[in-house]
Formats: C-alpha cells, sequence, structure tokens
C-alpha cells in the first residue's frame, strides 16, 4: 500500500540548521573506533562538513590520526588540539578555522 505525502509549508531555518527543532549547545564528539576501517575517514568528513568555520569536532581515534588530519587540512584551514594522547585512544578537538 502506497501513501501520498503532501508538503503544505516548507521552512528554511534561518541558522543554517536542519529545522528539526533539536540543536547543540557542546562540541560534537564522533568515536570512530566501532567504525568500520573503510568508512571511517568518509564518516569523519562527513561529520567535518557539518560544521560551520569557527566550530569544532572532537573525534576518538584507536591512534594518532595524522593521514586523517592531513586529509581534513586539505578539505579547510583547521587547528588541532590533542586532549588524550593514547595509548588506547587518542582524542582530537578539531576546529574549523575560517577560509581566507
Amino acid at each position: 500500500m502506497s501513501e501520498t505525502l503532501k508538503v503544505t509549508e516548507v521552512t528554511t531555518p534561518s541558522s543554517g540548521g536542519c529545522a528539526c527543532g533539536g540543536h547543540d549547545d557542546d562540541t560534537p564528539v564522533l568515536d570512530v573506533r566501532p567504525i568500520p576501517h573503510a568508512i571511517r575517514h568518509a564518516a569523519v568528513f562527513g561529520a567535518f562538513d557539518a560544521i560551520p568555520e569557527g566550530w569544532s569536532l572532537v573525534i576518538i581515534a584507536p591512534h594518532r590520526p595524522l593521514p586523517l588530519l592531513a586529509q581534513l587540512a586539505e578539505r579547510a584551514p583547521i587547528d588541532v588540539e590533542y586532549l588524550v594522547e593514547g595509548p588506547e585512544a587518542w582524542h582530537v578537538k578539531i576546529t574549523r578555522l575560517q577560509q581566507h
């Protein structure tokens, strides 16, 4: 059985959000350790692309993520702060800097 949906009103959020009514006040944390290695970088790219300039994302990785950080720096200027430096987990705060 199929159903036809009709959109009666479309709202565009003024703040660039998704209009779901929810919001995050804290820096999002993404633990990449349970994500399969084959898609781990893509998952981080998606999360990174979702944060605006000036905002940060903390990732939790099983090792120092130097190749990933280099790839992110190619996408946009970043600032990197190591919050926890291993040995089992690395907590890395990545801030998207303003494009020049």
